[in-house]
């Protein structure tokens, strides 16, 4: 049997849908929804459903499959068809390396992808900021609040349009002053993910507004009952502790029944490390990299 390519689009999410909930473990960021479709574009990202499993192929900038999803407890892996389709599988979730291990033996390379791993923390924790090691951040916040005479609002499809253009302001500054093809890479997966806001199942973020205008946002998706993944969070930073604010106000406001909030990887870029380590992650969502030998 040969797995039946096709792009990811809006029409079958469902599906997908159907497919995450049948994993047995927390999903990383990356195959949340509108993880895949907003970064179908720049990766060439194209899906296959087989049975009860969604598999991911990468084309760009070369050919790699991300792990399947679905309900890995039931498969037969070693004797799974699809398996044959590729050596080399990456994103793969620890619950999954554990069955590949059983199913393949010495036929099978693991190895951790620490770039990869997303960071989840305590949404209790970040709501309070309380502690020496929130100290900082807490003084942010309190000074935004002090400052500055702001509005925060749910977001909704009407005020898309108005946050796409605090987006082509924002891009226009960081490209200006740290040009990067990653940064040109993120602006249009960003781009595709709001054009397609109320249309994309479970979508939800928030803006802040001063004097009328937004000037930080933040786009969020639920992963399961207890946990959100925050996507995509940007701030004019000509006001202070407009980061603080965004991401505290977002998850007491809106995100607040919920246990963990997980904020992706860091790239192995290491002040993103250093300031993602900073906010205490309760714990790690681990990634590795998979190649049948």
């Amino acid at each position: 049997m040969t797995l039946e390519f096709e792009p990811i689009n809006l029409a079958r999410q469902e599906e997908y849908h159907a497919a995450l909930s049948g994993c047995p473990q927390l999903l990383t960021s990356d195959f949340s929804f509108a993880n895949v479709y907003g970064w179908a574009e720049h990766y060439g990202l194209e899906w296959a459903f087989h049975k009860e499993l969604c598999f991911i192929r990468q084309t760009k900038p070369e050919t790699v499959y991300w792990a399947p999803i679905g309900p890995w407890e039931k498969y037969d892996w070693a004797n799974c068809c699809a398996m044959r389709e590729s050596a080399h599988f990456t994103r793969v979730p620890e619950a999954l390396t554990r069955l590949w291990s059983i199913s393949f033996g010495n036929k099978i390379l693991i190895e951790e992808n620490r770039a990869h791993w997303d960071y989840v923390y305590s949404v209790e924790e970040l709501i309070a900021l309380k502690g020496k090691q929130f100290h900082k951040k807490k003084n942010l916040l309190n000074q935004f609040k002090k400052n500055y005479l702001y509005q925060y609002e749910p977001m909704a499809p009407e005020c898309v349009e108005e946050v796409l253009e605090m987006q082509d302001e924002w891009y226009k500054w960081y490209e200006e002053n740290n040009p990067s093809e990653a940064l040109k890479a993120e602006n249009r997966a960003i781009t595709r993910v709001l054009h397609n806001f109320d249309q994309i199942k479970g979508l939800m973020g928030a803006t802040l507004r001063v004097e009328g205008k937004v000037i930080a946002y933040t786009v969020a998706e639920p992963l399961c009952d207890d946990s959100i993944v925050i996507h995509f969070e940007k701030g004019n930073i000509q006001y202070k502790g407009v980061y603080q604010a965004i991401n505290q106000m977002f998850l007491e406001n809106d995100a607040a029944e919920y246990i963990n909030v997980n904020r992706e990887q860091d790239l192995g870029d290491e002040g993103l490390r250093k300031a993602k380590l900073s906010y205490n992650p309760s714990f790690f969502l681990k990634k590795f990299e998979a190649t049948l030998l």
